[in-house]
């Protein structure tokens, strides 16, 4: 086995200002990428500013990065870093400003590059540096080499590069308690879809599922709690930060398997969240690994002490109700985009299209 992480995750309060003279160590000017609000509603964007200004780091706030961020987000983003003069890149926010932030260090490198150029990953100069600042319980992005957008014809796809792994990740679990609870939610149910798919991955190995088994474990509770309209003490949204650093380290270790890339679908068309659009399939992803993997079935609930019937509730309390209604023709035209998808290949067993389209059916 191999295990390679090469980011410092450093997670305790007030962590950003503790650890404020390691950003000095990556240049003096940088680029902040962050959403619409959540990072300044946090109050991570101004302690990462009273850090930079201690510092006498030289900064610009790029925060044009919506949910889902888009390829040209990130090659805007990053030729703004690159006409500032930035040497590295501050990420602050869930997955989305992560992801971007990931990408727009590889665009600030290579201001020129194209949509194709960047996912061939044959990129001229290295990535600059990042520093990645966690504010929701979910993606585990902070601890992952992906980075996941939406391309020009407005398919998301994820890139895979040791190249985008930050230099230093940090997490503080008081940013996580301006959240909506839609969004405790839906980040919180994404915690769980990370464990879940990472056990059932057909690259799984014993340290990733220990991850994932923690994360169950940890997560779980605490995920229950919010879905019954308990309102989380700071020590329980630590536990679910946790639980999603130990969610992207399974993920990281194995990528996610089909109910991921099909709930891609789901956010790209409907717009549905993307946490809630995973977990739509995942009452299919266990149905099928009892059939075609009985052993890891019986360990992955073992190790967790949960069962099917208690994970299967918590989504049907926590997912909205979808609204959603596809005709066969629209199933059918969709099909093919998983043909052959890694995260469907990935997952234990074999998953034909005839299965992915008979899950659509029953669900929309």
């Amino acid at each position: 086995m191999e295990f390679f992480m090469p980011s410092r995750m450093i997670i305790e309060e007030n962590c950003i200002m503790k650890r404020g003279q390691s950003f000095s160590e990556l240049g003096k000017r940088c680029l902040v990428v962050t959403g619409g609000s959540a990072a300044a509603r946090s109050g991570a964007l101004a302690d990462v500013e009273a850090v930079l200004e201690a510092q006498q780091i030289d900064s610009v706030v790029y925060s044009d990065i919506a949910q889902n961020p888009t390829v040209a987000s990130c090659i805007e983003g990053g030729r703004r870093a690159h006409a500032f003069g930035a040497e590295f890149v501050i990420g602050i926010g869930g997955g989305s400003p992560l992801d971007a932030a990931k990408a727009i260090t590889v665009f600030a490198a290579n201001p020129e590059m194209t949509e194709a150029e960047f996912y061939s990953a044959k990129w001229g100069k290295n990535p600059l540096p990042s520093i990645l600042i966690g504010t929701t319980a979910g993606t585990g992005s902070e601890v992952t080499s992906v980075s996941v957008l939406t391309d020009s014809a407005g398919r998301k796809h994820s890139i895979h590069d040791d190249r985008l792994y930050a230099k230093i990740a940090l997490g503080d679990a008081r940013y996580t308690m301006t959240l909506p609870r839609s969004v405790t939610l839906s980040t919180g149910i994404d915690v769980i879809a990370h464990c879940v798919e990472s056990y059932f991955n057909k690259k799984a190995d014993r340290i990733s599922q220990m991850f994932a088994a923690e994360g169950v474990k940890l997560g779980l509770p605490l995920l229950q709690a919010a879905v019954s309209g308990t309102e989380l003490s700071p020590k329980q949204r630590e536990g679910l930060y946790q639980a999603s650093i130990l969610g992207g380290m399974a993920i990281n270790r194995t990528g996610t398997v089909f109910p991921h890339n099909v709930g891609y679908y789901l956010t790209e068309h409907y717009s549905i969240p993307h946490g809630f659009a995973s977990a739509v399939f995942m009452p299919e992803l266990l149905e099928h690994v009892k059939q075609c993997a009985p052993e890891q079935y019986t360990s992955f609930f073992q190790e967790t002490g949960t069962g099917e019937e208690e994970l299967c509730d918590l989504i049907q309390k926590a997912v909205p109700q979808k609204g959603i209604f596809l005709t066969e023709d629209e199933i059918q035209a969709a099909l093919p985009r998983w043909e052959k998808n890694n995260s469907v290949q990935n997952t234990l067993g074999t998953v034909t299209l005839d299965q992915i389209a008979a899950m659509l059916r029953k669900q929309f």
